[in-house]
């Protein structure tokens, strides 16, 4: 049975041929012929599509907030709107893309910081039959205009502080967000055209952070963020009384499905432009926040925060779910111990939408000491529910699910590489272990061999990480004559550390076997990092790779 999406109006009760609006309960007898029988009587499939999130906050909690818009932007901030206008606003962004001449399936770009305009384009877009691209705002104009033409954009819409940097990228309908575009963007005096729901129709278009030379565009379906958002909800507790905070960048995985999640529960959205420790803390206290999401590298900004004032942290009160990298134990614990918050560990692609794996506390557990339960919790998890994890004859981790994309866009090559005989290849190495949980060793590109051994680099900083003056790790594997690799750290100290390479040399010896212990410490400001808070270790190792054929010695 096929909804009209003019459905986000509760009020409207008006059927059409080959429609059923909701509110009306009769089915035409055109309808009636094509839902089929079962031994039981007359069956029904109803796609599943990322709209309904929305027409549920609509009709169960029009009246409650559903977005506290970042108060500190370039672009007029939006300020609390509720579900109902939340709601509306997404018809209006259907209609003014329909006046524009977008059609459906047409594909329609937003690079942005966090925002309620793009948490509500999410379903304005998507929602209506068009394929939403969230783009990372920390691209350079060349690598975002690459984005644009391969995926073939016909609007693209740029947060204001991006407006020189991607002066030059075209096409055909480029706005720059704020009051002036929301004028062309937004027609709240008509109706959007209607689309006739296809769960297996692409809605958003999610392009790699760029490990590779160039990124590849991921295709998720309705059917696969539906399902992603149902289960990471299902498992996570999300519900109606909820206050998200948006760390975790929204074009990441579509915020790993909490745009869809929060808005079906009723929860508030809480908006952060800008990641930083103290400012999260602040608005975690001033909107009474429940649950955020993020990287390693945000919890460790988090817990730097949390240490340098007195500002409370709701013990007990706030889940913090961790993904993009395997976290040391000692972050683990500190955010059980030091900020009172639940940790959860998830683990997935953004080819699976991305929930693979969740691990998260068991009643089993409640006898560990901090310290133990922080070990149990390093793993990425069990799978998720609907979702089958193995590892295959080489050591990779293999998964399959309803989440899984429906291909690389316009890259039929590279998804048949990815998708082998039911199967995603996620380019991880790991291994299953008790109650099936998988714990991730490394990306299978970045096991360092040394000697004929190998050296799990994430085993190897976890071990760099328990020293109390390294604020940040990454390690590598570089040429080594002798053992055709050598491991190497690369180190952040924490401020005011005189920590020297010989004590941290001899102090991971005391916690790992002598071969994979780093023969040699470099000192950094900083370490590069995606818009996520990934390492990216392919810049990393590039200096020390120069004018070798592969990054295999």
């Amino acid at each position: 049975m096929d909804r009209n999406l003019e459905g986000l109006s509760p009020s409207r009760t008006t059927s059409t041929e080959g429609t059923v609006t909701f509110g009306s309960p009769s089915l035409l007898l055109s309808e009636q012929s094509h839902l089929g029988r079962n031994a039981y009587g007359r069956g029904m499939k109803v796609a599943l599509t990322i709209v309904d999130h929305l027409r549920r906050a609509e009709q169960v909690y029009g009246d409650r907030i559903a977005i506290i818009d970042e108060p500190d932007q370039p672009g007029e901030s939006w300020g609390s709107i509720t579900y109902a206008e939340m709601a509306r606003r997404a018809r209006a962004q259907a209609a003014g893309l329909d006046a524009l001449g977008v059609p459906q399936g047409a594909r329609v770009a937003v690079v942005s910081q966090n925002s309620a305009r793009l948490l509500t384009a999410f379903f304005g877009v998507s929602g209506f039959g068009r394929v939403l691209v969230p783009i990372n705002f920390r691209l350079v104009a060349e690598e975002v205009k690459y984005i644009i033409e391969h995926c073939g954009a016909e609007v693209l819409i740029i947060d204001p502080e991006l407006e020189d940097a991607l002066s030059e990228v075209q096409v055909k309908h480029k706005f720059i967000i704020g009051a002036a575009s929301d004028e062309i963007l937004y027609k709240f005096d008509v109706q959007p055209n209607a689309w006739v729901p296809d769960e297996d129709a692409t809605a958003t278009i999610n392009y790699t952070s760029g490990t590779t030379a160039r990124p590849k565009g991921v295709q998720l379906t309705h059917r696969s963020l539906w399902v992603n958002s149902a289960v990471f909800g299902w498992q996570m507790n999300v519900n109606e009384s909820d206050v998200y905070l948006h760390t975790l960048p929204q074009f990441h995985v579509n915020g790993w499905g909490m745009v869809y999640a929060v808005t079906s529960m009723g929860g508030t959205h809480v908006i952060l432009r800008k990641v930083d420790g103290a400012e999260i803390l602040s608005r975690i206290n001033r909107h009474g926040v429940t649950m955020l999401c993020g990287a390693p590298a945000v919890a460790n900004m988090i817990l730097e925060a949390a240490s340098e004032s007195n500002t409370s942290t709701r013990r007990g009160e706030v889940r913090m779910v961790v993904a993009g990298a395997p976290p040391p134990t000692k972050t683990i614990e500190r955010i059980e111990t030091e900020l009172g918050w639940e940790f959860v560990q998830i683990y997935g692609l953004t080819e699976t939408s991305p929930l693979l794996t969740m691990n998260r506390g068991r009643k089993e557990w409640g006898s560990l000491t901090s310290a133990d339960r922080a070990a149990k919790l390093a793993a990425a998890g069990s799978p998720a529910l609907g979702v089958e994890v193995e590892i295959d004859a080489h050591g990779e981790v293999l998964a399959r699910g309803n989440t899984v994309m429906s291909g690389y866009w316009n890259q039929p090559e590279e998804t048949g590489k990815a998708i082998v005989d039911g199967w995603f290849h996620t380019g991880d190495g790991g291994y299953l272990g008790e109650n099936h949980y998988l714990t991730i060793a490394d990306r299978k590109k970045d096991v360092i061999v040394s000697g004929g051994e190998n050296v799990s680099s994430i085993e190897v900083e976890d071990a760099v990480f328990s020293h109390p003056d390294v604020a940040e790790v990454a390690v590598i594997g570089i040429p080594d004559e002798k053992w055709g690799e050598k491991v190497l750290a690369l180190v952040v100290k924490s401020p005011g550390s005189s920590l020297s390479e010989a004590d941290l040399i001899a102090y991971v010896r005391t916690k790992l076997a002598a071969y994979k212990c780093p023969k040699v410490v470099e000192f950094r400001e900083e370490l590069a990092r995606t818009a996520t808070g990934k390492l990216q270790k392919f810049i990393l190792r590039a200096p020390y790779w120069e004018g070798f054929e592969r990054q295999v010695n």
